[in-house]
């Protein structure tokens, strides 16, 4: 097999090497964290088998990179595909979100921002754009008016302009020069807060708020803000395009250990490790949150019906009441209160997203959560 190059490493079978190894192939700024105590807990490979027969082979058909279980604080179970390991960094694509979600759950805790107020507020630059006029609620929500084509597989689509712009494909000639000149050009109307559309731009336009409210690169508020006091073992990475900006959206690699983290501080209800990062009434408001009229239709609600989307997290709508984080190609935090449990998923999926995927991810994440219990 040849080696994975610009074009070709979010492809099967070359993102079974790069989601590992990002900074390889696109330049990246860390996310700092602070020295913390490593879970409790003497994990197996395979701890969850005598429980959950059969599970190994599910997380080879799923295309398992790695797999962390937590539950009641505990690690109870992990898993490693070869050339993978707990100290393996990994790509989160839209997993990304969620932290940008949490990053902004704390200044809107501080009154640092207001997400009744309009996006163009705090980034004057947008002004006239398509999110110039929406408020933050309503990105955080992606119930934004958008003109933006989320087709991973189209090379004319918005997301893979966005990624030339990233820096994650080769450039085209008239590409926008950075992420800030991208979002400043996208169209839209004005018809917000009626309709879920999801759009990867959206995240990275909470980002630059977060940038003009903080003083800070998005790399170095989400570290202050979040990435520092969550416990980590291991710095974080974002991927960062010519103008220095963090890819938001889809651009953080962290380990799996760590991922489960992010996960436990919403389980805690904005606490981890003793420590309030986030209020419980933002954690609270996400976990109750959108509107699941907004998004009929959606093949995420076929798969969850009376789901909704809040605060660039996934509510099942489920009696259960779990929710999760997720990216393309099988990245997840799952959140399970009914049981206590957190599951961290990494994947390399050869196709970016499909429903097939996301029901069958569903039922593994259930069962792994009822294993035990």
């Amino acid at each position: 097999m040849d080696a994975p190059t610009l074009e070709t490493w979010q492809d099967a079978p070359h993102n079974r090497w790069a989601f590992a190894h990002v900074a390889e192939l696109v330049p990246t700024a860390p996310i700092a964290h602070r020295p913390a105590r490593p879970f409790d807990g003497t994990p197996r490979t395979n701890g969850l088998a005598e429980t959950l027969p059969g599970i190994e082979e599910r997380l080879e058909q799923s295309y398992t990179d790695a797999l962390v279980v937590v539950r009641r604080g505990e690690l109870v179970a992990e898993y490693y595909r070869a050339g993978i390991t707990a100290e393996t960094p990994h790509l989160l694509m839209s997993v990304s979100k969620s932290i940008c979600g949490l990053t902004v759950g704390t200044l809107v805790d501080e009154g640092a921002i207001d997400v009744d107020r309009r996006i163009d507020e705090y980034v004057p630059a947008l002004a006239g754009s398509a999110y110039g006029d929406a408020t933050v609620q309503q990105v955080l929500n992606m119930t934004v008016d958008v003109e933006y084509d989320e087709d991973y597989r189209n090379p004319a689509s918005h997301v893979q302009a966005q990624d030339r712009v990233a820096g994650w494909r080769p450039r085209l000639p008239g590409d926008p020069a950075d992420t800030y000149a991208f979002l400043a050009s996208l169209k839209g109307g004005s018809q917000h807060g009626t309709h879920f559309k999801y759009c990867s731009a959206g995240t990275d336009v909470l980002a630059w708020v977060v940038e003009n409210v903080t003083g800070l690169r998005y790399a170095d508020a989400v570290s202050a803000r979040l990435w520092s006091r969550l416990g980590c073992e291991h710095d974080a990475s974002i991927t960062v395009d010519p103008g220095g900006f963090g890819f938001a959206n889809g651009g953080i690699s962290c380990t799996a250990r760590d991922l489960a983290r992010v996960g436990e501080l919403m389980l805690g209800e904005g606490i981890v490790n003793g420590e309030r990062v986030v209020s419980a009434e933002w954690v609270r408001r996400t976990r109750n949150g959108g509107d699941p009229d907004a998004a009929n239709g959606t093949v995420f609600q076929r798969v969850h019906p009376g789901g909704a989307y809040s605060n660039q997290w996934w509510i099942t709508g489920s009696e259960r009441g779990d929710y999760y984080a997720v990216g393309i190609h099988g990245q997840f935090i799952w959140v399970d209160p009914s049981t206590s449990t957190v599951v961290a998923k990494f994947s390399s999926w050869p196709e970016p997203v499909t429903e097939h995927w996301n029901r069958l991810h569903a039922e593994l994440f259930r069962d792994i959560c009822n294993a035990g219990t």
